[in-house]
């Protein structure tokens, strides 16, 4: 899932300084969870800042590991179907 804009951020955070209403108020207007205030709120607080981290982990898109490989495939030959890939001498290599 993508981050919330710094923009909508921003926007809850004058909101609720501002006094436009309570947290669950605040999270129907901008069609967020309350989860996400109470953590934006949170971190303004403590960390003073609302850009929203990076991201730290999880598991690399298995398309990436062989992106060029197939790029070269399809440059070779444009209009192969996937079976014809999938047999081509150059992606089942990949695999060992």
């Amino acid at each position: 899932m993508k981050a919330y804009s710094v923009d909508l951020r921003q926007r809850v955070i004058d909101a609720y300084e501002q006094e436009e209403g309570s947290q669950r108020e605040l999270a129907k207007r901008f069609k967020v969870s309350l989860a996400f205030i109470q953590t934006l709120l949170k971190r303004y607080r403590t960390e003073k800042t609302i850009e929203p981290k990076p991201h730290t982990g999880g598991f690399t898109a298995k398309l990436d590991e062989h992106h060029n490989l197939i790029r070269e495939i399809v440059e070779q030959d444009n209009d192969a179907t996937l079976e014809e890939i999938s047999r081509s001498q150059n992606y089942s290599e990949v695999g060992k």
